[in-house]
Formats: structure tokens, sequence, C-alpha cells
């Protein structure tokens, strides 16, 4: 496991707030299209954030206003109590950034485009880079055009990470990675975590995040429509019920429950299969309603938060 020397601690910037970022009305406007808006956001030191969202959400555009890439239209961000735009160097050099798409110079070898990255930042152990090339399985001497997306997105991994950053903002960090490069991946953030970063990452792979985060955000359409830690999201899902019955049941007894949705009925064998969503506080409405006819099979499954994050949309287009 890595560690953190006294030397690289006493370089950092000291947290004024106990915030890593924080977020105030940050806007993002192209014309008449929407980027971002209205996001208000507060991650804190040592935290592992997700953020999630589909393509075209507005994932990439809050990361590039966070970094100063590009400059927001209304709003403002501090990165490590710093600000963003005034202080946007002295962020830089405490800040690991994977951009969503990763390239460099086609001719340059891995090794030669590591050793570029380490001497911009002031120059890095080449054993701290080796070693992380190693536990990716990463051919430091092929060249960069030679590279599959897979190991490209290894070379961007490496570079984010070499110099033990204190915060860590990484936009669909795993797009490209096999299985067991992923599960590699994951160590090294929870390692990055104990070494006392801040992980901030958009993703949109619900198990990933579900696997690693402390808290999550979910994105839609440009606006940040809610913020919680991964018990309090997988507190908003929908169990799956499936209920087997030895005769038809009135489907409408389940219908107008509150917290039931998506009832359907099938017929399978002589039995009647009613299938069905429903919210954690209606469970026992809805057991106590099946009690009252000939059950034979009750199944009720948990869904993932990827379902849950569907779930949370879909209800969110239909309020809207």
């Amino acid at each position: 496991m890595s560690t953190v020397s006294q030397v690289e601690r006493a370089n950092r910037p000291n947290p004024t707030t106990g915030l890593a970022i924080q977020a105030r009305n940050l806007t993002k406007r192209y014309g008449q299209v929407r980027g971002v808006t209205g996001l208000n956001l507060e991650v804190r030191e040592g935290e592992v954030f997700g953020f999630l969202g589909p393509n075209g959400a507005g994932k990439t555009t809050t990361i590039r206003m966070f970094l100063n890439l590009i400059k927001p239209t209304a709003g403002e961000v501090s990165l490590l109590g710093l600000d963003s735009q005034r202080d946007s160097l002295e962020i830089r050099k405490h800040t690991g950034y994977l951009p969503g798409e990763f390239s460099l110079y086609p001719g340059l070898t891995g090794a030669k485009t590591l050793e570029y990255f380490a001497n911009l930042r002031g120059g890095v152990e080449w054993s701290r880079i080796k070693s992380l090339a190693d536990r990716l399985e990463l051919d430091l001497n092929r060249k960069f055009r030679q590279y599959s997306r897979g190991n490209k997105q290894k070379v961007g991994i490496i570079q984010a990470l070499m110099h033990r950053p204190r915060l860590l903002v990484l936009d669909e960090p795993t797009s490209g990675l096999d299985p067991l490069n992923q599960q590699e991946f994951y160590k090294m953030i929870e390692e990055a975590r104990q070494d006392g970063a801040t992980v901030f990452f958009s993703s949109h792979i619900m198990s990933e995040v579900e696997k690693i985060c402390d808290r999550v955000g979910i994105i839609r359409e440009g606006q940040l429509i809610k913020v919680g830690n991964i018990l309090e999201l997988t507190g908003l899902k929908n169990h799956h019920l499936e209920l087997v019955f030895a005769e038809p049941v009135p489907v409408e007894e389940f219908e107008k429950l509150p917290g039931v949705g998506q009832v359907e009925v099938t017929s399978e064998d002589s039995h009647q299969v009613l299938r069905c969503t429903v919210r954690s506080e209606a469970l026992d409405q809805v057991v106590k309603t099946a009690a009252r006819y000939a059950l034979l099979d009750f199944t009720s499954r948990e869904p993932s938060l990827e379902e849950t994050f569907l779930d949370y949309y879909r209800n969110e287009g239909q309020a809207n």
C-alpha cells in the first residue's frame, strides 16, 4: 500500500474549510443551449464522491469549470480552499486530472509520455510510476499510437495518480479497462483515500459508484437533482416483487396501494403471477394485502443502485 512522505504532506496546501470542492450557483450556457444550471455542491476533504449521469447530462462541463478549463457563465467554485480561477496554477500542483478523452503525442512511448508529465510536475520518482504501470499491466515501451483504448486510459490514470495529489478529478476513469484492471483501479482509489486524498469522479456505471463511493450526486439535464450517501440513495429504491397466487386476485387492490407501481399480471401453469415495484415503506401493506388471498410464493428482489438511479430519473421526469 502506498504511503505519503512527510515532505509531500508539508507541500500540500492546508485545508481552510474542510471542503475539497465548493461550487455555488455554477452555471454554463452555450448561447441558448443548456450546459449546467445553478449547481451548488460541497465535497468534503477525504471522501470519494461519485458524479452520476448519462452522456450529455453535464458531467464533463462541470469538471472543466471546476478546473478552470472553461469559464462559467455565472457562479464560482473553490478547490482545496482556493479560487478555481484566481488560483488555478496552485490548484493544479495538488490535483490529478484524467479527462474523458485522453490523447497525447502518438510517437512517444508510454515511458516518455509519463516522464514528460513527471518533469512538468517537478519530478516524480520513477519507481512510483513503474509500480503503477506494473499493477495495471501496462507495457511502457510501446508507443502511444500502438496502445489500445484501454492502455491509453491506463497512461491517463497513472499520470493522474503518480504525484500523489491531494485532489483527484477523474472523468469516466474506468472507460476501456477490462474487469481485472478495474478492480486494481478501485484498490488504487482506496489507497489514495487512505493517504488523505479526495476523489471526485464522474461515471455512468452504477456498480462502481456503489462499490467505492461515500456519497453520490445525480445530475440530470444540467441540474443537480440529488446528493446523498449510498445508504440514502438505496433507501429510494423500489423493491421488485413477484407474487404467485393459486387463483386470480383483484389487481386493483394492489394498484391502489401507495408506493406500488408497474403492476403486471400473467397466468402461468394455472397460477396467477403478479409482478410490481414497491417502495420500502409500502412493503408491509403489500404483504398484508397479499395474505388475504391464496398466496403460493413470494419473491422480493432488492434492485441495484443502477436500477435505483434509473427509477429515480424516470420518476423525476414524470414529475416535471
